[in-house]
């Protein structure tokens, strides 16, 4: 959706100089002459490779390793010990298509457990009477949408980091548009399942990703994006027939089945068992934002990447990290979520801040509460 406020000049001929101004960060504008001399361009102030002069392709110089910044006052509680007892029962099953273990069984707890239903029951938006039939179709409908995490090994153009940027990018041009996060997920698991069943060359990956975008906005959004707003966006790299075109051929590959339970659909589940405060939901927000650009999180499914994203976030806050309430609504032990955490955790560390910065940026404004600023406990 565009506030009209925030998005003055959008809908306007794109030969308007002043028109697109809210965009203007985010397309593939070039630098001058020498720059294009050495075939390089500037996408987003960042130094990539093309093969001609209309076809971006993403870089790979390397670059150090930048930690998050701490938080500037004062330090972060400890953390709690939990008290009660948590005991499983049954057996655990695993994806087909080579995630990490995923446990399909009943549990057993001890501890106050909430009916967080019980103050929405007279909300038909909430749908209280089968939002746990939902999420139990979830749980198993992930096994199917998620993407297989070798899938680069059939990509001979293209590599891990490139995707990284791509979504990088896509991060900045979601914020841009004002979206809502549900079409940020959609949009990179359309890209991964796409490169997954198709070979895409390095000047075809950021047509990709605008179409991937596209679809997702037209699936999600009230008001999608203009094709106009996305050709401008790559600063005319593509035209509107070759979008068109590739959104044809994407949703054919796909066989049209675009509806997913998304990381963000469990997560807002998660942060209602959890009991989250408005910090506890900006920290996990950040988080599981940050597991869009891992390639190596793919090895994970959505749930517990959402459920890695709740206890880290709780953890930083100085509450216990898991809960009885959340044991039966997220279906997960600690000891399961844990070493996904820990993945998390390492993926983050890894990132260059310099080279992908939009999330860090993202959260760094107030209008996020600054958890980028925060310092993030890794002692798990």
């Amino acid at each position: 959706m565009f506030p009209r406020a925030d998005t003055k000049g959008i809908s306007r001929s794109a030969s308007n100089n002043n028109s697109r101004r809210v965009l203007r960060d985010v397309t593939n504008s070039t630098v001058n002459d020498d720059v294009k001399k050495r075939g390089e361009v500037n996408l987003n102030k960042r130094t990539v490779s093309v093969i001609n002069e209309n076809r971006v392709v993403l870089p790979v110089r390397q670059q150090s390793v930048q930690s998050i910044q701490g938080i500037e006052n004062g330090a972060i509680l400890p953390v709690r010990q939990q008290s009660h007892i948590i005991a499983p029962v049954g057996i655990q099953g695993q994806a087909s298509h080579g995630v990490a273990p995923i446990r399909r069984e009943a549990y057993q707890y001890s501890g106050n457990v909430d009916d967080i239903d019980e103050r929405d029951a007279d909300d038909p938006l909430c749908a209280t009477d089968y939002v746990q039939d939902m999420y139990q179709h979830f749980r198993m409908k992930e096994l199917v949408t998620s993407v297989r995490p070798i899938y680069m090994e059939n990509q001979t153009h293209i590599n891990e980091r490139m995707r990284s940027i791509l979504v990088d990018w896509l991060v900045e041009v979601h914020l841009k548009f004002k979206l809502v996060p549900e079409t940020l997920y959609l949009t990179v698991n359309l890209i991964d399942r796409y490169l997954d069943r198709r070979e895409v060359s390095r000047p075809k990956l950021q047509l990709v990703g605008v179409t991937a975008l596209l679809i997702a906005s037209k699936y999600e959004e009230i008001y999608p994006p203009e094709l106009r707003d996305l050709v401008y966006i790559c600063d005319r790299a593509y035209s509107r027939d070759e979008i068109l075109k590739m959104e044809e051929t994407v949703l054919k590959t796909l066989e049209y089945q675009i509806t997913i339970p998304s990381a963000h659909a469990f997560l807002v589940r998660y942060l209602k068992a959890a009991h989250a405060d408005k910090r506890i939901v900006q920290l996990s927000c950040y988080i599981l934002d940050g597991t869009l650009q891992s390639y190596a999180l793919l090895h994970y499914l959505p749930s517990q990447l959402a459920a890695a994203a709740v206890l880290i976030a709780r953890r930083c806050v100085g509450r216990n990290s898991w809960s009885p309430t959340l044991l039966k609504y997220a279906q997960y032990l600690e000891e399961d979520i844990l070493p996904v955490a820990r993945a998390v955790l390492a993926e983050k560390s890894s990132v260059s801040t310099e080279e992908l910065r939009a999330v860090n940026k993202k959260y760094s404004s107030s209008r996020y509460g600054e958890v980028a600023k925060m310092e993030i406990l890794s002692d798990f």
